[in-house]
């Protein structure tokens, strides 16, 4: 009975991660379109006497959903390390072996 509620819990968990990283996808594909739409209301705007607030208005949008997509992406990968701990322990042991052999092969 407990390792069926076991499965069930890490069911959910899964399927809570798969929607997260669904959410942050089509989070990813707005953020694509609208920056591709800002730029080019950045490049069709002509002379006037609000160009410069809307060049503003368009570069504070950019700057600020760019951050929250970063953050975004960082709270639902955050699990996925680029250097993991089994990494590390191999480099570690590594070093300590050219350590080692720096150690024994030199004469004093």
């Amino acid at each position: 009975m407990k390792h069926n509620i076991d499965e069930q819990r890490l069911l959910v968990k899964a399927k809570r991660k798969v929607r997260r990283v669904q959410i942050f996808y089509l989070h990813l594909a707005f953020y694509i379109i609208v920056v591709a739409l800002l730029l080019f209301n950045l490049y069709i705007i002509e002379e006037g006497p609000y160009k410069n607030n809307i060049i503003a208005l368009n570069l504070s949008i950019l700057v600020a959903w760019t951050v929250f997509i970063i953050i975004h992406g960082l709270n639902v990968f955050k699990e996925k390390r680029i250097f993991k701990k089994s990494w590390e322990d191999k480099k570690v042991q590594e070093f300590l072996e050219k350590e080692n052999d720096v150690k024994t092969t030199t004469w004093e």
